[in-house]
């Protein structure tokens, strides 16, 4: 038997990883896993010394005992240590961790990067073992300092302001401050009116078709966003577009285009061509899962993680199905690229085929550290291992497969056609492209893009084939349609991404946690993958931004970005990094800690309602459910209520008697919620759930009433629970589906539709409009 100090240990942080390195390496080596971290700061201390260089202290995270003695005792066991952590600087600060501890046990020490979890991406990797780069582990260190400063320094004045528990982030706060500004926005937006004209033209020889005017005494006319409305006014009457502001307006011009003569004056054709896209990145991914599969991008990340490290492909066993996928570089190794294109050449022929392989130019941004996320092998087609994998994971394998082999092969043609017909001062215009050679589409198909708004939805027809220049043609008709401009669209969480990205906010590693934290804070909520930001969202931004205006911004925050690549660079160092970002911080949070109450005080509301219990005036507050109102005599007097616009909302609950002592139930609100207290409390501190005003269609016994879990998040259940187990998501309504019969119908919700019910039984559907419905 082989002595044991003659194997190798190797160490990763997944025990799914383990097991399939396991797979592939022989008997002289032992695979064990970390299972994440193993060290993190202190949970109840900043946990960085700011007079000592920033030195963070670093403490054993529960659990993670037993973890490090395994690992010790294999270590002194084996004659050399691989730490196969991820290749990041998250997995090379996990490697330093395990090599502080493991230090004493064996001397031989090493770290191989696996980018790709096969057996030629792990014979690889093992052919060129590295020391640690320490240079990664002090750029994700000053990372974690900053964070922990922001977050130990800056939520104790969110809790003190608004309510305990929140919390403010350097990263996510400043991706908060983009929803709630775009909500701005959108809420002031003021329409402007603009009217289009289209013309039904036909020649002698032709078919009719339409066109829409596009000039006026050589002027174009245009979308009228608040943008170009200003440059017009800023011009004068030296600028060259113009609009058709009225209906009045639009009735002049086509009296007058009815009276010109119309010719052919141009016709164009091309081919144009669709460039296909790169192969993904980690945030382009998360963008395009979130568009054509609706995830969420942190379950993409969840998903893209299982497939790297491996899933078992029946008598195969676990196989890494995909490369790393943390990553900001679209670079391809030699060897994938030639794979693809053969499989282009044998599957859809060398017309598909580029003479040359595509090369995507990299970013200034990029760290280039990773290939772009592919397929490992080819000959794990989408369709010959679906029966190995659930949904989730098939659809963005498939995903990933198409777009890598879309990314290699040639652009699709469209044959486009240009049509030009002129009269006096007036030019129309008609557009048509014609697939010609649908070339990557046949892979990789085009989407119309989630957040695009088109403010133009004109009537457009075929262009005639047989239309030439100097042709007389006829104006059959003309069709004037009225438009407002639009305001920005909401953020989306793919969106949301594009945008930090382009921003230089974040990292790959971060986007999936800046979102699914801002959401589970309930600062912001989402509608059919729409961002909206909450009353708590916009008072936290407000809050922050107004106090600490020169750390949460856009500006400051990818600057500090930037800084944190110049570490791992070499460029600079830890502290004069962390100088950067804390001397301007700290000098704020000072400013700011001076004026506490009073900045406490401009959140609190006081109004002209009394408090009838000790005749003080009540207060506007806020608590985990919004607004409420509380007695400004607190804590001498607790009395709390809703606000009166939610008041209204209980109507229903007028004269219930508490069945304790008698007295009157009253509306009350605090900081967890909304509920009935008896009038005669501190006596009689009965309190009951509000009820929604329906009865439970499960038990038909207890009543509906809104509830929370442990993550906050709202559904509807039965009073009588755990009796009685009903529970939903959706908001129920006491409208019978007269399709089923179903005793009540739940709100649904779409950005087109807005509010509508649907029958959980037999999923018919009716606007809200069309039925009286109670709500709570």
């Amino acid at each position: 038997m082989k002595d044991i100090m003659d194997k190798s240990l190797i160490i990763v942080e997944s025990p799914a990883k383990a097991k399939t390195i396991s797979k592939y390496l022989g008997k002289n080596f032992v695979v064990q896993a970390s299972v994440g971290h193993i060290k993190n700061l202190p949970k109840s201390d900043l946990g960085v010394d700011v007079n000592d260089d920033y030195t963070p202290t670093f403490e054993i995270i529960d659990g993670k005992v037993d973890v490090i003695k395994k690992l010790r005792e294999a270590a002194s066991k084996s004659k050399d240590v691989y730490i196969a952590t991820d290749p990041d600087r998250e997995g090379e600060a996990i490697a330093a961790d395990i090599a502080d501890e493991i230090a004493k046990d064996n001397r031989n020490i090493y770290r191989v990067l696996f980018h790709e979890i096969t057996e030629n991406g792990i014979t690889e990797a093992m052919k060129v073992p590295q020391k640690i780069n320490h240079r990664l582990v002090a750029s994700q260190r000053a990372r974690r300092v900053m964070d922990r400063i922001v977050g130990y320094k800056i939520s104790p004045f969110v809790w003190k302001t608004v309510y305990y528990g929140l919390s403010a982030g350097r990263v996510q706060s400043v991706a908060l401050r983009l929803i709630c500004e775009r909500e701005v926005q959108i809420n002031s937006f003021i329409p402007t009116e603009y009217w289009s004209i289209i013309g039904e033209f036909k020649t002698q020889m032709s078919d009719p078709f339409l066109a829409k005017l596009v000039r006026i005494d050589e002027k174009d006319l245009i979308v009228p966003r608040k943008e170009i409305l200003a440059d017009i006014e800023r011009k004068g009457t030296q600028n060259n577009y113009t609009y058709i502001p009225s209906e009045a307006d639009a009735k002049a011009y086509i009296d007058d285009v009815q009276k010109q003569t119309f010719v052919i004056s141009d016709v164009q054709r091309r081919d144009v061509k669709r460039n296909p896209p790169a192969p993904f990145i980690t945030s382009t991914l998360q963008q395009e899962a979130a568009s054509r599969l609706r995830f969420p991008s942190k379950r993409t990340m969840s998903l893209a993680q299982k497939l790297y490290e491996g899933v078992k492909l029946g008598d195969e066993g676990l196989v890494g199905l995909i490369t790393y996928i943390r990553t900001d570089s679209t670079r391809l190794s030699n060897e994938a690229v030639a794979s693809v294109r053969e499989y282009i050449y044998n599957n859809y022929g060398k017309e598909y085929l580029p003479n040359h392989p595509i090369v995507y130019k990299k970013k200034k941004t990029s760290q280039d550290a990773h290939e772009a996320i592919r397929p490992t092998n080819l000959r794990y087609t989408p369709k010959s291992i679906k029966k190995y994998l659930d949904e989730g994971l098939y659809a963005l394998y498939e995903l990933i497969w198409n777009r890598f082999v879309a990314c290699q092969m040639n652009p699709a043609i469209y044959d486009q056609v240009t049509v030009g017909v002129k009269g006096g001062e007036y030019l129309f215009r008609a557009t048509e492209s014609i697939p010609k050679f649908r070339g990557f589409l046949q892979v990789y198909d085009d989407l119309l893009g989630e957040d695009s708004t088109s403010e133009d939805e004109d009537p457009t027809s075929k262009v005639p084939q047989n239309l030439h220049v100097g042709e007389r043609a006829s104006l059959l008709n003309i069709i004037p349609k009225q438009h407002f401009t639009k305001p920005p669209p909401r953020y989306t969480e793919r969106s949301l991404v594009k945008d930090l990205e382009a921003l230089g906010i974040g990292r790959p590693s971060t986007y999936a946690m800046i979102v699914s934290t801002i959401l589970d804070r309930k600062y912001v909520e989402q509608k059919d993958r729409k961002l909206y930001a909450l009353q708590l969202g916009m008072g936290v931004n407000r809050l922050l931004t107004t106090n600490f205006p020169d750390i949460f911004n856009v500006k400051f925050t990818a600057k500090m970005e930037e800084e944190l690549d110049t570490i791992a660079s070499g460029k600079r160092d830890y502290k004069t990094v962390l100088d950067d970002f804390y001397l301007p911080f700290n000098h704020s949070l000072e400013r700011v800690s001076k004026n506490a109450s009073a900045i406490k005080k401009s959140m609190q509301e006081v109004t002209d309602e009394v408090c009838e219990l000790c005749g003080k005036h009540m207060i506007i507050k806020w608590g985990r459910n919004g607004k409420f109102m509380a007695c400004s005599g607190y804590p001498e007097c607790k009395n709390t209520k809703p606000l009166p616009e939610d008041q209204e909302k209980h109507q229903h609950l007028a004269g219930m008697k508490c069945d304790v002592c008698g007295g009157e139930m009253l509306v009350r609100s605090s900081k967890f919620g909304t509920f009935l207290g008896c009038s005669n409390y501190p006596k009689c501190k009965n309190t009951k759930s509000i009820s929604m005003g329906i009865k439970c269609p499960k038990c038909k016994e207890g009543d509906l009433i809104e509830r929370k879990t442990k993550r906050k998040r709202t559904f509807y259940g039965c009073s009588r629970y755990p009796d009685c187990d009903f529970a939903s998501w959706d908001k129920p309504t006491n409208q019978p589906c007269e399709t089923c019969g179903s005793p009540y119908m739940v709100i649904k919700y779409s950005e087109k539709r807005g509010e509508y019910l649907k029958c959980p039984s037999c999923k018919s559907e009716v606007e809200k409009e069309e039925v009286a419905v109670v709500s709570s």
